[in-house]
């Protein structure tokens, strides 16, 4: 199909999503399949339709933000999380910590924030910010229903206190439900609190442009505390995190000095 410069500029009017910023073949071939999909044979048609019809609207944004999400993904991850870095974030900042999942999904993650959590900090402490661009999936996220392969990772304990079989499906609990915030948020556009003792944002980036990630990255540095941590993903590095201003705890875990 012709015209995707235009189409990539319409977008951004339309949406506020700059496609600039996602690897080009990866996103063009997806969209491409979204539109056929559509019946749709040019990106000007597709574009009026997405501005006429609200439904298709929200397929399009949440065919763009890239959903797989598990609770506890990566356990081993997790288990550091659990070992190391909550009980060194706790001795610092004390038990009320500043924590963002960013880019958050489903809500599998915040609800497994919440609950890794819980077993150093009373639940009334805790609070979890979310954000994530697509309305659909926070509001997916808020009703909290997940599939029996989403909450497999979510150890024995917490699924029998926090997890209600519905059907086929299990239920979150408004115990755990309570403890997360979810806002929308654009992360390369938007303005970025502050303070954070942990920022959590895994599997996300890989479809960004390396411009893209170093300035998302860069933006997390400025709103971490001074003795903060990044937790990213197994799919992503920080390959200049020195050039940022990060300390490499391991892997996966990224410090900002004090």
């Amino acid at each position: 199909m012709e015209g995707y410069e235009k189409f990539k500029s319409d977008i951004l009017k339309l949406t506020k999503i700059d496609l600039n910023s996602y690897k080009e073949k990866q996103m063009k071939r997806r969209i491409d399949t979204l539109i056929g999909k559509n019946k749709v044979t040019k990106y000007d048609d597709y574009v009026t339709l997405i501005k006429t019809n609200k439904e298709k609207f929200e397929e399009f944004i949440n065919f763009l933000t890239i959903n797989v999400s598990e609770f506890y993904r990566n356990p081993d991850q997790w288990e550091l999380l659990d070992k190391n870095i909550f009980p060194e974030l706790i001795q610092k900042f004390g038990k009320r910590l500043k924590i963002w999942s960013a880019a958050c999904s489903t809500g599998d993650e915040p609800y497994s924030l919440v609950m890794a959590l819980s077993k150093h900090v009373p639940l009334d402490q805790i609070k979890i910010y979310a954000t994530d661009l697509d309305k659909q999936v926070m509001a997916q996220a808020q009703v909290g229903l997940y599939s029996e392969k989403s909450i497999a990772g979510v150890p024995d304990e917490f699924k029998k206190k926090y997890f209600t079989q519905v059907g086929k499906s299990y239920q979150i609990s408004d115990e755990i439900k309570k403890h997360v915030e979810f806002k929308q948020q654009n992360l390369l556009l938007d303005r970025y609190q502050t303070g954070y003792h942990l920022i959590v944002c895994r599997n996300v980036l890989i479809y960004f442009t390396d411009e893209a990630k170093d300035e998302v990255f860069a933006k997390f540095h400025t709103a971490l505390a001074p003795g903060g941590v990044l937790f990213i993903g197994s799919t992503e590095q920080i390959v200049n995190y020195k050039t940022i201003g990060y300390d490499k705890k391991s892997s996966f875990f990224f410090g900002k000095p004090q």
